[in-house]
């Protein structure tokens, strides 16, 4: 079991995630997650995956899109740091990426399809990772991570959205 990551671990912002990781195994979380996430968008219609709730929000498949994006990024950050790669690596701009993206104009089924691809390739990756490389820690965006903090960031950025994704965008639909 990945332990949830000590506060030095990461910046004080990113407590906003990973304080909304449940306790438990990291992994099984992020299984679980996946599983959530389709059968709670895979219902919708390609127009209904359109919704934006209010102008100039990102739409349900944007919103998508860049869970997909992040999860790159985030799996990446994690296997840099868990290889010992001490290279900083650059900032995640999720602006310039939801819209350069596509994803609004995607099927919904297809998105569905690389989310859960990509998820499981990450717990794949994430499962791999050695005790001592869960310790590793490199930089990202000017600041320093643990490699299970990445994980764990991973995790809760998922939980905010599907909160979000609740909230705001699927009461109006």
């Amino acid at each position: 079991m990945i332990e949830r990551p000590t506060p030095d671990e990461f910046a004080p912002y990113y407590a906003l995630y990973v304080d909304q990781v449940p306790d438990g195994d990291v992994l099984d979380t992020l299984a679980r997650q996946a599983e959530e996430w389709v059968s709670l968008l895979d219902p919708l219609s390609d127009e209904e995956a359109q919704h934006r709730y209010s102008d100039g929000k990102w739409s349900v498949k944007e919103i998508i899109g860049h869970l997909i994006d992040a999860e790159r990024c985030f799996a990446t950050r994690a296997m840099a740091f868990a290889r010992g790669d001490l290279t900083p690596l650059p900032n995640f701009d999720e602006q310039v990426y939801v819209r350069n993206s596509g994803a609004h104009e995607r099927d919904l089924d297809g998105l569905l399809e690389e989310y859960r691809l990509t998820r499981a390739a990450n717990i794949a990756l994430f499962g791999s990772f050695t005790d001592e490389a869960w310790h590793r820690r490199g930089r990202a965006s000017d600041l320093e991570f643990s490699t299970r903090a990445k994980v764990w960031i991973l995790a809760g950025h998922q939980a905010h959205h599907t909160t979000v994704l609740r909230e705001r965008y699927l009461t109006g639909l």
